[in-house]
This record gives C-alpha cells, structure tokens and sequence, in this order.
C-alpha cells in the first residue's frame, strides 16, 4: 500500500475516535466522515507501522444514513465526529463499539447491548471550553482543527446552549475593546487562555471563568459589568489562574470576580452546587438515565452499606443514600469532597459520608479496617481501574459491583480482571451521553460468585 494512491475499501468497524475503518490489502486504514455499509475509493495520506489513514475520494456505495450536516463547522472543528451521520446509526455504533469491546477484550459471549439514547443532539452540553489565540482582529476563541492545536473561530457551536457562545462572544468583545492579549502556545506569551463556562440546565444558573496566563486580568470590573448586562443567567463570574506551559485547561487557583463561587443545579431530584472545577456529568437529562440505571443495577432495598469511589462531588452517592442504609464516597480531589458534603447538607442526607483519598489506597484502608460493603459503586476516569482497587474491591467482598465507564476499552478489560476474581458479568448497557460525539457511557453489574 503506498501513499496518494487510491485503493477501493468497505467501511467494516469505527475507532474510539470515531473514524471508519477500511480494509486494503488486510491493512486497516482509518477514514474520517465514514458511514457503516459504505463502500469508497480511499486516498491514502499516510502509512504507518500499525495501520493507515485516508480520506474517502468517491463514495461507491451511499448509505441511507449518511446526512447533511446541520452543524458548519463539522469538517473542521474536532469536539464532533457524527454530523454526518443520523442518529440511530450513531446509536449503533456505539452500542456495537461497546459489545464488541465486551466480547473481544472482557472474554464475554454477548449477543447485544442496549443503549439509550438521548432525546436531543443539540445543546445538550453544561460545560465549555473554548481556547482563546491571536486572530488578525484581536483575541479569538472557538475549538481546534482536530489533531491539532489551530483554533477554529466559530459563532455557533450546536451542542452548546445558546448562553454559552454568548458568554464567548461577551468576553471576545470585551478583550478587544480593552486590548487584553490571547495566549500564544508557542510562545507562552499572552494572557487569556480560555473561557470556561457552566450553565445548570434544570435552573438556568451560569459560571463563566475566563483562564488566563497571570494573576488578574485589567478591566476586571468592565469584564464583569458586560456579563451582567448580557446574560441575564449569571450567577458567577470567576477567574482562574493557569501560568504553567503546556494545554492543560485549569490551573490550580481560582478568584470569584463577582456573585457567588459555585452554581446550583438539580439532578434525580436532588441539588448540586458545582464550583469551577467541580465534576458534573455535561449532560444532565442522559445523566439521569445513566444514573438511574446504576441504581437499578445496585438492587438496594434499604439495608445496604454501599462504598462510591471516584464520587466527585456526591451525584452518584447521594443518589444511592437514598435507597441504602449508608454510602461511603471517597474522591482524590480535595475541593469535589467539600461540594459533596454540601450537597449532602443541602439535601438534608444524614446517611452519606465522605473522604478524600486515592481510591486504590481508600479500598485499602477500609478493607484493613474490616468494612464490608454490600455495594460497590465505581466511575473511574477513562484510564480505569487500577489493580490495587481490584484487589481492595475483592479483599471486601461486596455481594456486588456496579462499573459505571466512560471507555469501553479499560471496561472491558477491567470486567475480564474481575472474572479472574470471581466476580461474573450480570448485565451490560450503555447510554449515550455525548450525541455527536464519539464517546459513550455504559453500566454493567458485576456479582460474586458463592
């Protein structure tokens, strides 16, 4: 196979990331804007040691399912992967991605897995981050080409609310106006980084915190009077500080500029106050799905002592408070804790308590302790479970393990590490949080074998 020439190719399975993937002379070759049952010819424009990658030159074979994209910025930006595509064939691919992953890496025989999906693609999202760069007319911000960090101006991103390009837009016109610098990667020069904003769909409250390369900001007061006029929402206004090289988006200091430090929402009946750097699951409605099927996965009638690792700030374990005797949440990062416990005092729970440590060493600690739970509760980040927490999860022995994953990759591979510690697949399902984009959420119940 060589590079610019144009091979002909069926479109067979998708990456994590979202892209086809082609079959030519037994090599696979990854094909942005694919569609399952496709068939192209296929520019390759790159070979590597472990596959290839190409663009589709001529489609052969036209799916039903291939669509116009609703969204402009679709074949540029990077944040989405499916606008071409309809929805029920997005939902199927990711349902396919996770039993595949299930059976080929967990080591299980499954015939299906149900997934639901979400009711709408569009502005689902509660969270945003858009980089800021130097533009021809001043500071600009949107998303980066993917792949890559060239930005990507944009004055409508779709499945953001509406309220969150106009929070962008506000502190755009206000860094030109006063001439504040957009930060240069390159150079590590410049002084807005990002605008991050949050807005709690159930009440309408919104954060917007502008990250920047520095201290403070000029003009602070005028950056506030702007937001206020203009989004009638706004409840706070931050500043976060992140001086440090590379793309990570927060930095580890943050000053309230005006209003209250945190915002509320409401999620399964219950309220949350989400800070900066809190984390909340972007969509609250498909939230709620996932987290009512985890509930039903853990069985609790009432009696239960049930353990919430990697809690965050509590949604999940004040959720399981409600139906358990008591739920222990444990989370590393010191600010989510303090969000739990008072969310858990907003919300009049007196059985939830929680603490802050590393959940591998945390499941250590409770199990030299003796505590045995009934319940398990696990969302890990996307890297998974550690061994350390396995074995801690075995040495307490709980009658059940419930996995809530944002990868179904390390799930897969955590289910197969769980057999080996007599711990069986029960039942498997996904949610997708995340229309238009790659990423898919699932649950599955893990039970002890007796």
């Amino acid at each position: 196979m060589q590079k610019n020439e144009i091979y002909r190719a069926a479109v067979s399975g998708f990456t994590s990331e979202g892209l086809g993937v082609c079959r030519v002379e037994g090599c696979a070759v990854f094909v942005p804007n694919a569609v399952p049952g496709e068939e192209y010819d296929l520019r390759i424009t790159h070979v590597g040691s472990h596959g290839a990658y190409g663009k589709i030159e001529t489609i052969i074979t036209k799916s039903p399912h291939r669509v116009n994209r609703l969204c402009p910025y679709a074949k540029q930006c990077g944040g989405c992967d499916f606008w071409h595509i309809d929805y029920e064939a997005e939902c199927e691919i990711k349902a396919q991605r996770v039993l595949d992953a299930l059976n080929r890496l967990g080591g299980q025989n499954l015939s299906r897995i149900e997934l639901t999906g979400a009711k709408t693609c569009v502005g689902y999202r509660n969270k945003a981050q858009f980089p800021a760069a130097p533009g021809k007319k001043g500071p600009e911000a949107g998303f980066f080409r993917k792949g890559t960090h060239d930005l990507i101006p944009m004055e409508r991103c779709l499945i953001q609310p509406e309220a969150a390009d106009k929070a962008r837009d506000i502190v755009i016109a206000w860094a030109r106006q006063y001439c504040v610098s957009a930060y240069d990667e390159t150079t590590h020069t410049g002084l807005l980084r990002h605008i991050f904003v949050r807005h709690a769909a159930a009440t309408g409250e919104l954060m917007v915190c502008p990250v920047v390369n520095g201290e403070s900001l000029p003009r602070e007061k005028e950056l506030v009077a702007a937001l206020r006029k203009g989004l009638p929402g706004l409840r706070s206004v931050a500043l976060n500080v992140n001086t440090r090289k590379g793309n990570g988006v927060m930095g580890d200091k943050t000053r309230i500029l005006w209003g209250a430090d945190a915002i509320e929402d409401i999620l399964c009946g219950l309220r949350f106050r989400i800070s900066p750097r809190s984390f909340y699951q972007v969509n609250r409605d498909q939230a709620e799905v996932l987290y009512g099927k985890a509930l039903a996965a853990a069985g609790l009638h009432g009696t239960e002592t049930v353990l919430d690792l990697y809690c965050g700030t509590g949604t999940i374990t004040l959720c399981l408070a409600r139906q358990a005797k008591a739920v222990i949440g444990v989370e590393l990062v010191e600010a989510a804790i303090r969000d739990a416990e008072e969310n858990a005092r907003r919300n009049g729970i007196e059985n939830a308590r929680f603490f802050c440590a590393d959940a591998g060493k945390a499941a250590k600690t409770l199990a030299a302790e003796g505590t045995r739970p009934d319940v398990i509760v696990v969302d890990p980040p996307r890297k998974g479970l550690s061994a350390d927490v396995i074995d801690a999860v075995k040495e307490m022995s709980p009658d059940r393990v419930v996995y809530v994953s944002c990868d179904p990759a390390t799930l897969a591979r955590d289910v197969k590490l769980f057999g080996e510690k007599g711990y069986r697949l029960q039942s498997a399902e996904a949610v997708d949080l995340f229309p238009r984009c790659s990423h898919v959420e699932s649950v599955v119940l893990l039970c002890r074998d007796v």
